[in-house]
């Protein structure tokens, strides 16, 4: 009886050490399932938070986009204001350029006419020249043949006199403007003389002017009569 009591003592005393150890064992348990749930809580947090991470990037940038839009817009908004309350010109002003403007056109156009003017007068005038110097030239080509044929026209009062009118017209040629073509000895130039016979001369060079017929004469720069010569080929 003793030792049934004793065995009875004994699992009475056995039992609550064992529920002590279930209990130990399902806080344990309990506490792995908290950890795992946690877990997974805090990566589905996670994830949430990275979700929502990048729209709002995007709104960030959406934003300064936006900003950087509305700058530009006030910028426009601010020149437009300028340029509407820049004062305007007085009318006064406008019609003082206006009249200035066609002014300096005028007087542009008019020193234009008068340059042209004067360049077709001279031309006209040299022209003009031209013509009378070469009505002229027979006179003068008449007083040289009458005096060729006087040996000692100073001699003779009356050659003598017709040598002090030739000698005054020829001055007074050369004083306008008017000179003697030199032909004798000089290379023919088909610009300045007419060749109208060639001669066989071995004592020239070739293409070289022998003798004269008629006197050349330049007016200025220009031909007016071209001398009239012998060449030697």
């Amino acid at each position: 009886m003793e030792e049934e009591k004793k065995k009875e003592a004994e699992e009475n005393m056995e039992e609550p050490t064992r529920d002590i150890e279930k209990e130990m064992e399902q806080e344990a348990d309990k506490a792995d399932v908290d950890a795992i749930l946690s877990e997974e809580q805090t990566g589905e947090e996670n994830e949430s938070k990275g979700e929502t991470e990048t729209p709002n990037a995007a709104e960030e940038e959406m934003t300064s986009s936006k900003t950087d839009g509305d700058s530009q817009k006030e910028a426009s908004d601010e020149g437009k204001e300028r340029k509407f309350f820049k004062k305007k010109k007085d009318k006064k002003d406008e019609k003082i350029e206006e009249l200035t403007d066609r002014l300096t056109r005028q007087m542009a156009e008019f020193d234009n006419f008068r340059k042209r003017t004067e360049k077709e007068k001279a031309n006209m005038y040299a022209i003009g020249a031209r013509d009378i110097v070469e009505k002229i030239l027979p006179v003068v080509d008449n007083f040289e043949r009458g005096l060729a044929t006087v040996e000692h026209p100073e001699e003779d009062p009356f050659a003598d006199g017709m040598n002090k009118v030739y000698k005054q017209l020829t001055k007074t040629l050369e004083d306008l403007g008017v000179t003697v073509i030199e032909a004798v000895g000089k290379e023919f130039d088909p610009n300045l003389h007419n060749a109208v016979m060639h001669v066989e001369d071995e004592t020239v060079d070739e293409n070289i002017i022998v003798e004269e017929f008629q006197k050349g004469y330049k007016y200025k720069e220009t031909v007016v009569r071209h001398s009239m010569v012998k060449v030697a080929n």
